[in-house]
């Protein structure tokens, strides 16, 4: 029996500073009830979906951006997306910026901010979360910088690693599935350690922009998507699974979001992108046996791999400069 299941990315377009979340919400109830309409059992929404990215306005006070933060999920606001899940028998992928009181690393109790990520079953059960661990930009107000991008200020790094569930989902008794956000895509040890967890789908959301606002070097529009697309295309292929990267897209806040949601097989094929800079659903169908090819050949971990060759990666952060080569004296 085909283990399928349809998908889908829904695109959000611009969510400005002034909308409330009441906004956003109707607008991906919207989406939830046009992609149950084509039959969609899985529905992925962005990075910070909720609101507007945030991370790009500079506050003094670290508590003054608590505005943007959810203290609880589901929350009142959120509540009808758990109850539109449970009604169409759908389930989602939301990011959101986490506010929480949570034991730190010296055991103590204290606020913690993450930029997160939940994965919600058809019967509005909360199945996996993820807080994202690549984060970019700086901690502290860049006066050179046209827009700021303060995530470093904003968040933690993620403490929950990169975690797989297997669990129902559409009409499939079991999907393993993991989650990861925005900058982490670019990452390949990310992929690799969902693949090695033998993650069949990839769920992530992101909020990149359209122009390189740090302003240290030219990088056409055309490559900022091609760069995006290439990373999720390389992290399917290489650890043959297939991917949900749904985006933010359209003028926020003055700020041009790059949109180009994809879904992607194994193959590292996009089999379906979006075309607007608007709210947009795209779907596709995922015969999650083609998983099967990759991991039973070319990418046969348990075969190939040689992880006794790959301990740089773990215990190094920055590059180094290798030796240099000098001509051996004559004997």
């Amino acid at each position: 029996m085909a283990r399928n299941i349809i998908v889908a990315a829904a695109q959000l377009g611009p969510i400005q500073k002034a909308e409330p979340r009441s906004v956003a919400v109707a607008r991906m109830l919207r989406l939830l009830e046009q992609a149950h309409r084509r039959g969609t059992e899985l529905v992925v929404f962005p990075e910070l979906a909720l609101t507007t990215f945030f991370p790009r306005h500079y506050y003094e006070s670290i508590e003054e951006a608590d505005q943007w933060f959810e203290t609880a999920m589901p929350s009142n606001e959120t509540e009808p997306l758990f109850a539109a899940a449970r009604r169409l028998g759908i389930g989602f992928h939301l990011g959101y910026a986490e506010l929480c009181e949570e034991a730190g690393e010296t055991g103590r109790a204290r606020r913690r901010r993450f930029n997160s990520a939940i994965l919600v079953g058809p019967e509005g059960d909360i199945l996996l979360k993820y807080r994202k661990i690549h984060l970019p930009g700086h901690a502290a107000f860049d006066p050179a910088r046209n827009v700021q991008h303060l995530e470093k200020r904003y968040f933690e790094v993620g403490n929950l690693g990169f975690p797989v569930i297997r669990a129902p989902m559409g009409a499939l008794p079991g999907i393993n599935m993991g989650m990861m956000i925005c900058n982490d895509r670019r990452w390949p040890e990310a992929w690799r350690v969902l693949g090695l967890q033998k993650a069949e789908l990839v769920l992530l959301g992101y909020n990149t922009p359209s122009l390189n606002q740090e302003g240290r070097g030219f990088e056409a529009h055309h490559l900022r998507v091609f760069h995006s697309h290439l990373s999720v295309q390389a992290g399917c292929y290489q650890n043959a699974c297939f991917a949900v990267a749904t985006a933010k897209a359209g003028t926020e806040d003055g700020c041009e979001l790059l949109g180009h949601s994809i879904i992607v097989n194994p193959h590292g094929e996009i089999i379906a992108m979006a075309t607007t800079w608007d709210d947009e659903v795209i779907t596709a169908g995922c015969d999650l046996d083609i998983c099967t090819l990759g991991r039973t050949t070319v990418f046969a971990f348990e075969k190939h791999r040689r992880p006794e060759h790959y301990t740089r990666i773990t215990s190094q952060i920055g590059a180094v400069d290798p030796p240099v080569w000098e001509r051996k004296a004559a004997e």
